[in-house]
């Protein structure tokens, strides 16, 4: 199979509203080749438009060439590529596993490949962007200044105007406004510098293991100072109710191998934040966060949409400053 497609004819790249035209002076009493010399078609290829058109009874549905197995409409493509650019303008850049993300959100049919790998294939994603040429794959740069450079007067006036764009439009009490923030916790902490004789090749300080665990805590916490029970992420496979059984009342959790926060755990964290701040589509409250990538999940932003919350993030290396649980 040729790696690049070259297109022989000009089939299916003539606009239906010339036909459709065409249509309409031929059913008016022209003659077809007439017609179809008028409007630069193919007195064939205009033929069965008109018999295809007869048939089905309707206007131009279902007409002209399709694309052969194609995942992803125009529209849908144009979409995606807009959000993928808006993406990387706040430097929070998506790779092919949100293509494969969006076709589970939309139901949409895909190679089986696509569910083995868990994102989109190389071909697709070739074609997609020979498709849409407004993309380019970068490498991102990893840089030690970013909180510094970050943190300036422009970003944070963009926050602060999108809080009073909500404030104004919702009009929130104190009472609900609230700030999510996680923090990770090992169960075993680097012994302090300590001292011992000299000469001593490796001084030891007994701990409760060698290697650590580490656990996510998730806080939500108002303006007023109400504080809702913790959320935990453990380092296991699956949640088992009794992993908070002496822990604070009222706490919840979830599990991943890792024990870091991502797109399904911060999904159950918003079901128990809304189970502890009664928010809904009448109540709406406000949820000030960092915009870490399981925040800003097409789950997430759907579940948010549909129970009322609304999501206000911080501009990218800017929580060290703004962020008010840290």
């Amino acid at each position: 199979m040729p790696r690049v497609r070259v297109r022989k004819t000009s089939r299916g790249e003539i606009n239906l509203s010339s036909y459709s035209n065409a249509y309409e002076e031929v059913k008016a009493g022209d003659s077809l080749r007439k017609a179809a010399d008028k409007h630069g078609i193919n007195h064939c290829s205009l033929l069965r438009y008109i018999r295809k058109r007869d048939v089905s009874g309707k206007d131009d549905e279902g007409m002209g060439y399709k694309a052969h197995n194609r995942v992803f409409n125009e529209d849908q493509e144009r979409e995606l590529s807009k959000y993928l650019i808006r993406c990387a303008d706040i430097y929070f850049g998506l790779s092919k596993k949100e293509a494969y993300e969006l076709t589970i959100k939309y139901n949409l049919s895909r190679p089986r490949t696509w569910d083995d790998n868990g994102m989109a294939g190389e071909e697709w994603f070739r074609m997609f962007m020979r498709r849409n040429p407004e993309l380019s794959v970068h490498a991102a740069q990893a840089t030690s200044l970013a909180r510094a450079t970050s943190f300036n007067k422009s970003n944070v006036d963009v926050f602060y105007d999108n809080l009073s764009i909500v404030m104004d439009r919702y009009k929130f009490e104190p009472q609900d406004i609230y700030n999510v923030d996680e923090t990770g916790i090992t169960t075993v902490q680097k012994p302090d510098r300590v001292i011992a004789r000299r000469g001593a090749g490796q001084v030891d300080s007994v701990t409760s293991g060698e290697r650590g665990t580490l656990v996510t805590v998730t806080f939500a916490v108002n303006a007023i100072g109400n504080v809702f029970p913790p959320f935990f992420v453990f380092p296991r496979a699956r949640f088992q109710d009794h992993f908070v059984r002496d822990g604070p009342i009222g706490s919840s959790g979830a599990a991943n191998p890792s024990g870091w926060m991502q797109d399904e755990s911060f999904l159950n964290f918003l079901k128990h934040f809304q189970k502890h701040s009664k928010v809904s589509l009448s109540h709406k409250v406000l949820l000030v966060l960092d915009n870490h990538s399981s925040h800003v999940h097409i789950n997430t932003l759907d579940y948010c949409k549909n129970n009322g919350i609304v999501l206000l993030s911080f501009p990218p290396h800017c929580s060290h400053k703004l962020q008010p649980l840290d």
